[in-house]
């Protein structure tokens, strides 16, 4: 009985702690919505024409973005107010491009939403001025369906992507939610990798800017990592330049329990979309152990701890002269940044040359931006995954 009343205190509290955890992040959503609304009316009836004759502005507190908007038709830029500064968007807008360039020089925006079709300086001509005059800001283009190719156009001219009027409300709030994330995921590829050494007192960094190396352990030329423990037994895994590169690891096929690998041979194999790489063992020897966790769970390798990454283990059979052949030390360091160099002009190639694609308008952005995808994992995986290790 007592029992009973134990469980039942305890479910009735957590049902309880629940329900007052929805209701006041119910209510702080509520109260920011209303704060957001307010800022909406003060702002429209301040005065900027001092800057801009057609400027209309609204600030919100912590703003996810600060944007302007530039279209000749006043309705749209009223729908791109209420909607985009209830999302907690800072929002600046005008009805000219000629205004639009004059505020990108004096003040900081993140994105410029431009119009297609405007007299005197059309969306074409805004997003070239943009672009010029301030690189990094991301542009996106606004158009009607008679002009998608058009609007296609403009990315070969820097424009980010374009949105297609007219649009509801949550079309238009996941479409910049998506913009967000890109813009923040290519300020991430262009800021320059650091590699850093990993201590027992050194904590791992989980961000995608940051490459792990951790000191005592040997690396191979095909990034995987081999620690050897103190029986002599040589724990195998990826590398965290892979782990941060694949993002995403969908499927692992380990090697068979007491299996003779010979170094340069096949040892396992991880599946990213339609992706199988096939990964080459760093040393000679017999299969003692394998991470099963991996196989039910695939997905946690990407997001676990360095050490965690382990596929299995080996019995070495050669060790002292595989070993010959791995990194370690100020040398991974060295190696790791020449790769990451490497890694980036790769990238950056395929990239340049899916703008180009797109700005011909031989087929859809996104079907061109998934083709870059596949091609650039093909690519890593052939350039560093696959190399020799027999020599």
């Amino acid at each position: 009985m007592v029992l009973l009343i134990v469980v039942v205190t305890i479910i009735v509290f957590i049902i309880v702690d629940f329900s007052l955890r929805i209701y006041f992040q119910r209510r702080n959503e509520l109260k920011l919505k209303r704060e957001r609304e307010a800022a909406l009316d003060t702002g429209l009836k301040l005065d900027f024409s001092g800057e801009a004759k057609t400027l209309k502005r609204v600030e919100v507190k912590d703003p996810k973005a600060r944007i302007l908007a530039v279209d000749d038709e006043a309705i749209i830029l009223d729908s791109f107010r209420k909607i985009l500064v209830v999302a907690g968007y800072s929002i600046d807008t005008v009805e000219k491009g000629r205004e639009a360039l004059g505020l990108i020089l004096k003040r900081d925006y993140d994105f410029v939403f431009t119009d297609l079709k405007m007299p005197e300086m059309d969306g074409l001509e805004v997003t070239k001025a943009v672009k010029h005059l301030r690189p990094d800001i991301d542009v996106i283009v606004i158009t009607g369906y008679a002009s998608i190719d058009t609007a296609v156009e403009t990315m070969k001219y820097g424009a980010m992507d374009y949105v297609q009027k007219p649009f509801t409300e949550d079309e238009l709030i996941a479409f910049f939610n998506k913009a967000l994330i890109k813009r923040r995921d290519r300020i991430e590829r262009e800021m320059k990798p650091t590699v850093r050494l990993i201590t027992p007192s050194t904590k791992e960094s989980g961000s995608q800017h940051e490459f792990n190396v951790p000191a005592g352990i040997f690396v191979s030329r095909n990034h995987t990592w081999v620690n050897v423990e103190m029986n002599g037994i040589a724990r195998v895994g990826i590398d965290d330049f892979v782990r941060k590169i694949i993002k995403q690891i969908d499927k692992v096929d380990l090697p068979k329990l007491n299996k003779e690998v010979k170094k340069g041979e096949l040892l396992f194999s991880i599946k990213h979309n339609a992706h199988i790489i096939d990964i080459a063992s760093p040393i000679s020897g017999k299969v003692t152990l394998v991470n099963k966790e991996h196989i039910e769970h695939p997905d946690l390798i990407a997001l676990s701890p360095f050490e965690l990454s382990w596929m299995c283990c080996i019995e070495p059979s050669n060790l002292a002269e595989d070993l010959r052949s791995l990194k370690i030390g100020a040398d991974t360091i060295t190696w790791y940044r020449e790769e990451i160099a490497k890694y980036g002009e790769l990238a950056k190639g395929i990239d340049q040359e899916a703008t180009g694609t797109a700005s011909a308008g031989n087929s859809g952005d996104k079907a061109v931006e998934q083709k870059a995808e596949e091609r650039l994992m093909e690519a890593f995986a052939a350039t560093f995954l696959r190399r020799q290790l027999t020599t």
